[in-house]
């Protein structure tokens, strides 16, 4: 059996005061360091996803999956002596997009990560459940695994159609499965910017669901403290999740 720590957050591309948020994201990943991060919103000219795996004493491989242009997208972290094979992405439409690789564990263990970004307005439910149908349905043809992860922003809260198809597929909520329920909030951070992102009600977003020979030891909020001095500046306008798992 493999013990993995995994995490995932929505970095909110260069809005809300970027130049000021940055320097939280850095400290909060060096101290997080987790096996694997997906990442939403990562602009690739600028390297957000490659700074953001030099913060701590870990070397992180950055995979990337572009969605709705190429210079923007997701990506997924895989900090080393870990690496990624069998990489693939998936369009999923209206400009979203899903991309996997295959890790080996130190214990022989094959995992299956995944990392998306769902649509955002927040009455398409429907346009939502979809692309969480396309995203089961791609997932059902990744090369062979113990376990699968699949993390993300899915704009869905617990109740949405897209979770229930999560669900319905054998997924769990690696934070529920932990705690019992999902967090009351993982959007918005409590972060105040100009042009800040309001459309919508508080609630919680992101995901990291498992499945397979997966346990989940615990399941906590990351990147979730306000700048000392400044409780408007948090690393995001979302919150991450981190949870450790066993594997095998």
């Amino acid at each position: 059996m493999d013990r993995l720590h995994v995490a995932t957050l929505n970095i909110r591309n260069l809005a809300d005061r970027w130049e000021e948020r940055l320097p939280l994201l850095l400290a909060d990943m060096a101290a997080l360091q987790p096996d694997v991060i997906g990442l939403n919103e990562v602009v690739y000219p600028l390297q957000q996803d490659r700074i953001l795996g030099a913060a701590g004493e870990g070397h992180y491989e950055a995979v990337r999956g572009w969605a709705g242009r190429p210079e923007y997208g997701n990506s997924l972290l895989v900090k080393r002596p870990l690496a990624s094979e069998a990489y693939e992405r998936h369009d999923l439409g209206a400009t979203r997009a899903a991309h996997r690789v295959r890790i080996t564990l130190p214990g022989g263990a094959r995992l299956v990560v995944a990392v998306t970004h769902l649509h955002h307005v927040p009455a398409d439910a429907g346009l939502r459940a979809q692309q969480a149908e396309a995203l089961v349905a791609w997932l059902e043809t990744a090369p062979a695994h113990e376990a699968l992860l699949v993390v993300g922003d899915f704009n869905a809260e617990p109740t949405e159609p897209a979770c229930a198809r999560m669900a319905a597929a054998g997924f769990a909520s690696a934070y529920a499965a932990a705690n019992g329920a999902e967090p009351a909030q993982t959007w918005p951070s409590g972060i105040q910017a100009p042009g800040m992102d309001d459309d919508g009600d508080p609630g919680c977003l992101d995901y990291a669901w498992v499945r397979g020979a997966v346990t989940v030891e615990s399941a906590r909020l990351c990147f979730d403290r306000p700048a000392v001095g400044d409780p408007t500046l948090y690393p995001s306008d979302h919150l991450g999740l981190s949870a450790h798992l066993v594997i095998g």
